[in-house]
């Protein structure tokens, strides 16, 4: 999707060491009478708005609101009233998108009153990811061909869930990682195998012994379980709104289809199942199908 010019505008940014603010007072002229006196003012938070990123847009209306909803990048946002006075949500640059200007389209409506519609821009900026070069045997680059069928079976039953967004919102508060540790992996490096590139990391790896409990970062039920050709044991949480974890290469799956796991339950152990070296765990976030560092997420919603 091509950027489109923001005719908004906006205050210059405030850096913090991790989060940025870009604060935006946006006042609607006098139309109908009912929108004479509304005003809102819209901010976004995040470690930087790049690919890959999330970014949490907040929004405080001067009156009571019943409902905000917002579309960017081709997919819809969903706001939660977060305090008494406060509206927010989460939106997700995909590791695809281009640099450039998009406007968030917003329709916040009152309890009293017609909806009233805005575009509030979000300026990516460009990112460059580390590439790496590496020379492996060849089983490690392309699989069989005896296996492309199902290769292809897991792929689309994956890209079926991830393209739903479940109409309640599961995750509350602060998000934890599912396992201890930091991450030992770049998010969005790109590797080449043997001169073959291959597509960007589109998670956060984390060393982990054999066994190590893997628990679930927030709220969510499970909507997939069982053993995937690239993944090996892979267990993915739905925490509402389009909201997903995937976790990959576990040792063993510790609950079923159906499920409703609380922040901290344990859901599996890390291994080295699928196609990896060593036993380690690979937790994958998607957010209204865009791709994005579950680390973003993390330090976004640390509060």
């Amino acid at each position: 999707m091509p950027p489109r010019p923001s005719h908004a505008a906006f205050r210059p940014a405030v850096w913090s060491a991790l989060i940025r603010t870009v604060a935006f007072a946006l006042l609607w002229l006098p139309t109908p009478a009912a929108a004479q006196s509304f005003r809102a003012e819209i901010t976004h938070q995040a470690r930087g708005v790049f690919p890959g990123e999330a970014v949490l847009v907040r929004v405080v209306p001067s009156v009571p609101v019943s409902d905000i909803r917002g579309a960017v990048f081709g997919v819809i946002v969903r706001f939660y009233q977060a305090d008494d006075t406060s509206w927010e949500g989460l939106v997700g640059v995909d590791l695809l998108v281009e640099p450039g200007s998009y406007d968030l389209a917003l329709q916040i409506t009152p309890v009293a009153g017609t909806p009233v519609e805005r575009d509030y821009p979000l300026v990516v900026e460009d990112k460059a990811y580390p590439t790496r070069q590496l020379t492996v045997a060849p089983r490690y680059v392309e699989p069989p061909p005896d296996v492309s069928a199902r290769i292809a079976r897991e792929s689309q039953e994956q890209q079926a869930i991830f393209a739903d967004a479940s109409d309640a919102r599961l995750w509350r508060g602060p998000w934890g990682t599912p396992v201890p540790g930091r991450a030992t992996s770049a998010f969005g490096s790109r590797s080449v195998f043997n001169g073959q590139p291959r597509s960007p990391h589109s998670g956060a790896d984390f060393r982990a012994a054999e066994g190590t409990p893997v628990v679930a970062p927030n709220v969510g039920r499970v909507v997939l379980t069982g053993d995937t050709y690239f993944s090996g044991g892979s267990v993915i949480l739905d925490h509402g709104w389009g909201l997903y974890s995937y976790f990959a290469h576990l040792s063993k799956i510790l609950v079923d289809k159906g499920d409703l796991v609380e922040p901290g339950q344990t859901v599996g152990q890390a291994g080295a199942t699928g196609r990896v070296t060593g036993p380690h765990l690979h937790w994958t976030l998607r957010l209204n199908g865009a791709r994005v560092d579950p680390l973003s997420l993390i330090e976004l919603l640390a509060r």
